[in-house]
């Protein structure tokens, strides 16, 4: 009867986990658009990360449910900050 019991918790935990999603978002472009498909239960969202400018993306997404954003994954290019040395005196 317990190992009965636990095998029913062990298997409802593991059914009642949600599964694992991989990264949505392409890093090789700075911009992407998130389009909803579907409507009440179905279809849902994607993303498409192909675009290099919001003007760009807003010119596809136009007439389409979808929305432009920017790309929280792409590298942005900042130069490292300069070192200061201490001249002796």
């Amino acid at each position: 009867m317990r190992v009965s019991f636990g095998l029913i918790i062990t298997v409802g935990a593991v059914l009642a986990t949600a599964p694992s999603r991989a990264q949505t978002f392409d890093p090789s472009y700075p911009v992407c658009m998130r389009v909803y498909s579907g409507a009440n239960g179905g279809g849902g969202e994607w993303y498409d990360c192909s675009f290099t400018s919001l003007p760009q993306c807003r010119a596809t997404a136009s007439g389409r449910p979808a929305t432009c954003d920017l790309n929280p994954y792409y590298p942005v290019n900042v130069p490292p900050p300069r070192r200061h040395y201490r001249r002796s005196s």
